[in-house]
């Protein structure tokens, strides 16, 4: 998955063009809805942050024969002891990894008021992304090639699998207004079962006797960072059916830590 500040591209979260061989990879990817709370790791002096807390819902559904949907809501309040901030992400995406196509739409709030609206497509071809945007105006973009959200996720889980632990790639998930691909940076552990509270153990079930991958995932942006600086980083542990808990989202000033506190396995769709 994807993050930032006021709006998230995909964890979705979490991540992330498919070869034959890794439609296994895309079968084993479980259709559910993950809640994580959200509170402050870290800050500052130079964020001006005295308090942030918040929840992310993460709801992902579909196979790859009906292509994937994801229900994406981000909400935190953010308390400077001067003023206090609500800002609430509401993102859906349709990714077919066959046709290759994406489709996106996102609503950003600030206390409760519509500030942005971002509405596209998206088509990657061989040796390009093209995009055709319709909010907040209309207009029609090449990037470089990059990989969508689901695709980028398959392949990550392929790559852990293989035993690859540093890569990299290009991701277009439709944030930045649509307009940007971001480079991606991923470094990947080796499996094994961590040790869960009992809190967690209530949610994950038997789930949470599976061993993950610690996975973190810097993004750059390749037109504006020339140092070498990501403009964030996220951390999570990776299970090989594409869910996610432990999550870390560092911005640089501040950091939040997301932790699994509500998980629904839906039935999977079973392709002819």
């Amino acid at each position: 998955m994807r993050f930032s500040f006021v709006t998230i591209g995909s964890l979705s979260a979490v991540l992330f063009l498919v070869q034959a061989a890794e439609a296994g990879v895309a079968d084993s990817l479980i259709p559910h809805r993950a809640v994580y709370d959200l509170e402050l790791d870290s800050s500052s002096d130079q964020s001006g942050i005295e308090s942030m807390f918040g929840r992310m819902v993460y709801e992902f559904n579909g196979s790859p024969c009906e292509g994937y949907t994801v229900g994406f809501r981000f909400v935190t309040q953010l308390d400077t002891g001067r003023s206090t901030r609500l800002t609430d992400q509401q993102t859906t995406t349709y990714e077919d990894l066959e046709s290759r196509t994406f489709r996106f739409l996102t609503k950003s709030y600030v206390n409760q008021q519509l500030d942005l609206e971002v509405r596209g497509s998206a088509r990657a071809e061989a040796d390009a992304i093209e995009v055709r945007l319709q909010d907040p105006k209309r207009d029609d973009l090449t990037l470089v090639s990059a990989q969508f959200p689901t695709a980028q996720m398959i392949s990550l889980i392929e790559k852990a699998k293989q035993g690859e632990t540093f890569f990299q790639s290009r991701l277009f998930d439709g944030s930045d207004e649509g307009r940007k691909v971001m480079l991606t940076t991923s470094v990947v552990g080796a499996a094994r079962v961590s040790e869960e509270g009992p809190e967690e153990l209530k949610v994950t079930g038997e789930l949470g006797k599976q061993p993950t991958w610690p996975v973190t995932i810097a993004y750059f942006d390749e037109a504006e960072n020339n140092d070498g600086t990501p403009v964030y980083r996220i951390s999570f542990k990776l299970y090989e059916n594409g869910i996610t808990r432990d999550l870390t989202m560092d911005y640089g000033e501040f950091a939040l830590k997301g932790t699994l506190a509500d998980l629904e396995i839906f039935d999977q769709s079973v392709c002819d």
